[in-house]
């Protein structure tokens, strides 16, 4: 008896500082503990499966390395040679070197990679993961999942029918501020839902830029892969491919699929019915050609508002400018308080909304303490993992309904049940819900 009050003490002690350091509540933190102790797994030395890494850009790495501690990374991909080599070096393990690929077709079949890390930029996203969905590899994919809904429907029929695990890398599912504020939404703590709104950083607005001799260690026609072939140009390569509507979808997509995806979440539905958008920079011509800042308003069936703001932030993507006001976050607006949180802390209208727990029978959502160890725990499983390719499906498709509004100047309607526009412009719309690939890089590529 006495072991078990000293032990308990010690919990609990654990417990108040976690809560002191996080601003988490302490039941919360209790909760989670006990929850993590519960699950608390040791990884056996010959328990570990192979694992792959393909698109060796700065996030994909890191990903990688994160995936080591509960797998062997056997394999590196990438187009561009430097990359590869730079992530291979990064990944050796007591003289274990990664052998090193151009083409990731040739990593899918080797029967000793278990596992995909896809840190690929999001233009081959969908090709990447229907090749490991074909190979019979399970997939951490990096967000957004798609480039486009029509990818999205196509890798979900193919991941169901496979019966391989792929988990969506929107870590913030994992984070236990943001997994509060949405079960506190969810069980009606701040009252009835009436609006969120969600604060991203604005996007590059440069250029024009010029072309330019290809690096020799870049293979660039297959680092376009199916989006329309162009000229190299340096911008829009690497870490800056994100703002060319070609490869992916501005901050809109980028930084939404993570703060996007927590609203989703939080309010529960499959999607929103209206959606229009307001730009409020255009691009330069010859330069960057997504919206750098803008402003999209969503409106669900039940009259829930989600509201996507863009901030100026010269932490984010280099920018050069700074701006007062909410900074990267979501607030929740309720009948009777409201909810601030972001990575770094979680805030109330009333401390006490935070501090009183849920009772028992509350709305409890998906539980998981880290996004990576949750995908290698399903992978020996074979359970769901916290953001299936379901949920990353529908969690991408809230972004580039915004980004399609933007695109086309148009308030428009969507079915979230046909998935598809609906009503007045639909057909100028629903052009931007799939795309043309590139032969030889479309579907057939990948088998």
């Amino acid at each position: 008896m006495k072991s078990f009050h000293v032990s308990r003490r010690s919990f609990l002690k654990r417990c108040s500082v976690v809560a002191a350091m996080s601003g988490l509540p302490l039941w919360f933190v209790e909760r989670q503990l006990v929850a993590a102790e519960a699950g608390a797994k040791k990884v056996a030395a010959n328990d570990r499966p192979g694992v792959a890494l393909i698109g060796c850009g700065g996030q994909g790495t890191r990903d990688a390395q994160n995936a080591a501690n509960w797998g062997e990374v056997v394999a590196v991909c990438d187009v561009d040679a430097k990359h590869a080599a730079a992530a291979a070096e990064k990944l050796t393990v007591d003289g274990r070197v990664p052998k090193i690929y151009a083409d990731f077709r040739r990593v899918l079949e080797r029967p000793d990679v278990h596992a995909l890390v896809n840190g690929t930029p999001d233009h081959w996203h969908t090709l990447v993961n229907l090749g490991a969905a074909r190979a019979k590899k399970d997939v951490y994919a990096e967000k957004p999942l798609t480039l486009t809904i029509d990818e999205g429907r196509r890798l979900v029929k193919a991941v169901q029918g496979s019966g391989i695990i792929l988990q969506t890398g929107t870590q913030q599912r994992s984070s236990q501020r943001f997994r509060l504020a949405c079960e506190l939404v969810r069980n009606e703590r701040i009252g009835k839902l009436k609006q969120a709104d969600v604060w991203l950083p604005a996007g590059l607005r440069d250029g024009p830029f010029k072309p330019a001799k290809i690096p020799a260690e870049l293979n660039w026609d297959f680092w376009q892969g199916p989006a329309r072939a162009v000229e190299y140009v340096p911008e829009r390569c690497h870490r800056t491919f994100r703002f060319w509507y070609d490869y992916s979808g501005g901050t809109m997509t980028d930084w939404g699929a993570h703060h996007n995806d927590i609203a989703y979440w939080a309010i529960g539905l499959l999607a929103p019915r209206d959606v229009t958008s307001r730009v409020l920079a255009e691009p330069i011509a010859g330069g960057f050609n997504t919206f750098s800042e803008y402003e999209v308003n969503y409106t669900y069936a039940n009259g829930t508002r989600l509201n996507i703001f863009t901030t100026k932030d010269d932490s984010i993507y280099g920018a050069k400018v700074k701006a007062d006001g909410q900074r990267n976050g979501i607030r929740f607006e309720g009948t009777n308080g409201w909810i601030w949180v972001n990575r770094d802390q979680i805030k109330a209208s009333d401390p006490e909304l935070l501090k009183a727990p849920l009772p028992e029978g509350a709305v409890r959502l998906y539980t998981s303490s880290n996004h990576m160890e949750n995908f290698f725990d399903c992978v020996k499983s074979r359970k769901a993992p916290i953001c299936d390719v379901e949920t990353g499906h529908r969690s991408a498709t809230m972004c580039h309904l915004g980004a399609i509004s933007m695109r086309t100047g148009r308030a428009l309607t969507w079915d979230a049940e046909q998935e598809k526009f609906t009503g007045e412009f639909s057909a100028e719309a629903n052009a931007h819900v799939q795309r043309e690939l590139r032969a030889p890089y479309d579907y057939s590529f990948v088998g």
